[in-house]
This record gives structure tokens, C-alpha cells and sequence, in this order.
């Protein structure tokens, strides 16, 4: 029996996870490069063990796993999600993030839970900061309802869950809730971990892009109760 046979409880049926999972393991485990995977797994401080892929190698044998295959629905976007983050190799990992990032439209607010369950599981900031912009971000964007799950996220005593509320609007640009995002960095200010301090000012550096003025403002009213490095980080590109 192969791992991809054992299914973790909760995850939903599914025959297109089923051809996705086989091809996925096949076609990755054939072109592993242990010698790569080491560097790799140092890089990434030892989150997770790793097959060795190089990016454009692993991005070339996502194509062929998908290729010919239907479009899935939210349950078969489930089942391949969770069934990728059963397997220890990182690149399983970032299969499922891609795939999710291309099929999220298909998937309602009832997925936000998912979303969760992969944030914090095996987490770190190379599949967190994915999940919180592209997919966590595009369903609060499509039902605007789940912005009190967001608000419940950002007071979350798990770092990352924090992170992501403070990354969901990295990408809505001029559709930002802009109190809710000058909120969300006022809440985590005094944070003492690195990653959400750096999310403070990466997401303010992003929505100065669009609106440089309401940043500066903000920070000007606020700077003190924020790290240096937050500080830093917002204005890198549009200076005090």
C-alpha cells in the first residue's frame, strides 16, 4: 500500500484526486534529486523534508499531472489539497498551493476551513503567504461575509493564522478595506515574532502602491507603536 492510499479522516472522495495523486507521486519521485533536496531543506530551516526540485522542473511536471484532466469541483480541490499535505516532501506542498491558486473559483466560503487546515499545518512562510493572498484572500473577496473570520484570524494565538489575516488583502490594490487593514497592523504592532512584524510592513509597503498618501499618514500617527522593521519595511519604497 502506497501512502497516497491512506487517507486522513475528513478528506472528501474523490476520483480526480485519485488520478492527480498517482500521477503526482510517479512523476515527482522520478525526477528527485537528493543531493538538491538537502540544500532545500536546510534553506527552508528544516520545515520539511524535500524531493529535490528544482522550480522549473517541478512546474514542468505539475503540467503533465494535470494535463487532460477536468476541471475539479470544491470537494475534488479538497481531496487533492489535504491528500498532498499528507506526504512529508515540500514540493507536494507547493503542487497543492499551485493547484488551488488556479481553481479557487470553484471553491465557496465553506472552504475557508481547508484553507486553515493547511495554513497551519507544516507551517512556514513559503506555502502561508500563497494560501493567505491567492486563496484565503480570493474567497473573503468573493463573500465579504467571511470578513468576521478574518477579524476573528488576526486576534488568533497561532502566528501564522495572524499572518495571513494581516496578508488576505495583499492583491485587491484599490479594493482594500483600508480600516480593516490599518486595524489589523495596529492589532499585531506589538507582536514579538519576526514573521508578523515583517507582514505588518509588507502588507503596508504593497497597499502604498496604491495609495502612498493614506500610508505615510497612518504611520505618521502611528509610528511609535510599531517595530522598527515594520516601519522599514512599509516604507521602503515610498520613504518617510
Amino acid at each position: 500500500m502506497s501512502v497516497t492510499d491512506v487517507v486522513a479522516p475528513g478528506v472528501p472522495f474523490s476520483t480526480l484526486a485519485d488520478t492527480v495523486l498517482e500521477r503526482l507521486t510517479v512523476g515527482y519521485a522520478s525526477a528527485a534529486d537528493p543531493e538538491r533536496a538537502a540544500s532545500m531543506r536546510a534553506y527552508m530551516k528544516d520545515v520539511a523534508p524535500f524531493l529535490g526540485l528544482a522550480t522549473p522542473v517541478r512546474r514542468a511536471l505539475s503540467r503533465t499531472v494535470v494535463a487532460g484532466l477536468p476541471r475539479p469541483d470544491e470537494s475534488d480541490c479538497t481531496a487533492i489539497a489535504l491528500r498532498c499535505w499528507q506526504l512529508p516532501e515540500r514540493e507536494y506542498h507547493y503542487f497543492a498551493v499551485d493547484y488551488l491558486r488556479r481553481h479557487v473559483r470553484v471553491c465557496s466560503s465553506a472552504f475557508l476551513p481547508v484553507a486553515r487546515r493547511l495554513i497551519v499545518t507544516t507551517s512556514w512562510w513559503d506555502t502561508v503567504d500563497l494560501l493567505a493572498a491567492h486563496v484565503v484572500g480570493a474567497l473573503v473577496a468573493a463573500d465579504p461575509a467571511l470578513k468576521t473570520d478574518m477579524d476573528a484570524w488576526i486576534a488568533d494565538d497561532d502566528l501564522w493564522i495572524a499572518r495571513s489575516a494581516l496578508l488576505h488583502q495583499l492583491r485587491y490594490r484599490e479594493h482594500t478595506d483600508t480600516e480593516r487593514l490599518f486595524t489589523y497592523c495596529l492589532r499585531q504592532s506589538a507582536h514579538p515574532d519576526f514573521f508578523v512584524r515583517k507582514a505588518i510592513g509588507w502588507c503596508l509597503r504593497e497597499y502604498a502602491k496604491t495609495d502612498p498618501e493614506a500610508v505615510r499618514a497612518f504611520l505618521a500617527r502611528e509610528r511609535g507603536r510599531f517595530a522598527p522593521l515594520s516601519v522599514r519595511e512599509a516604507l521602503k519604497n515610498i520613504g518617510p
